[in-house]
């Protein structure tokens, strides 16, 4: 399982920081508004928006998420 190393909130926030609000995410399309609620909601993004907060945050995807062995939870 996948989870984010920090709250997807605080991700939003980074975004924000790094010049990106959710206005103009929407309005550029770099983030679906699906994903901008996944995040919100503290669910994992699928691939595609991963890449892109990844290009937006200028980070890897470890940075953004982890893996979560379930059998050592």
């Amino acid at each position: 399982m996948f989870i984010y190393n920090k709250d997807g909130r605080e991700i939003l926030e980074d975004l924000k920081r790094n010049g990106y609000n959710t206005t103009r995410i929407r309005k550029e399309k770099l983030l679906s508004e699906s994903a901008i609620q996944s995040l919100r909601k503290n669910e994992v993004v699928g691939i595609k928006s991963l890449d892109s907060l990844c290009n937006m945050l200028e980070c890897q995807p470890n940075n953004i998420i982890r893996h979560l062995n379930e059998k050592t939870r």
